[in-house]
């Protein structure tokens, strides 16, 4: 089972290089951090705050070719936690056809954040976390 979350925190320490975001329940008391790069937060908040640059970064180009190819981001899912990772998958639709992609949270997050995608996490990631 898939649960909707939303991204509650973006925490930023310049002095030290591991960031910490926060996924929280929409409809409940769970939340849980996600220990992310520098490189990854910073293009989280660029995106979140809608910044522009004068030339795309990496997730900006990467929307753009999601765009340009004519197919759209319908959902990230955080589907595991193994030794300590996190993992998701973009759920993304061309032309009729569902397809899943493999991707890091902080990415999926990332590239979502600027397109307003919803953030699920499997039931199973929860479990994990508890025990």
């Amino acid at each position: 089972m898939e649960i909707p979350v939303e991204l509650s925190r973006i925490i930023i320490n310049e002095s030290v290089d591991q960031q910490i975001i926060v996924l929280s329940e929409r409809a409940g008391d769970r939340s849980f951090p996600i220990v992310i790069g520098m490189p990854e937060i910073l293009a989280l908040d660029r995106r979140l705050k809608r910044i522009e640059l004068p030339r795309p970064m990496t997730h900006d180009l990467l929307a753009n070719l999601i765009d340009q190819v004519g197919a759209s981001v319908k959902k990230i899912v955080i589907n595991d936690l193994r030794d300590h990772t996190f993992f998701a998958q973009l759920h993304v639709e061309l032309d009729g056809e569902a397809i899943e992609i493999d991707s890091r949270p902080s990415d999926a997050i990332a590239l979502g954040a600027g397109l307003d995608v919803p953030i699920f996490v499997h039931q199973r990631v929860f479990e994990k976390m508890q025990m």
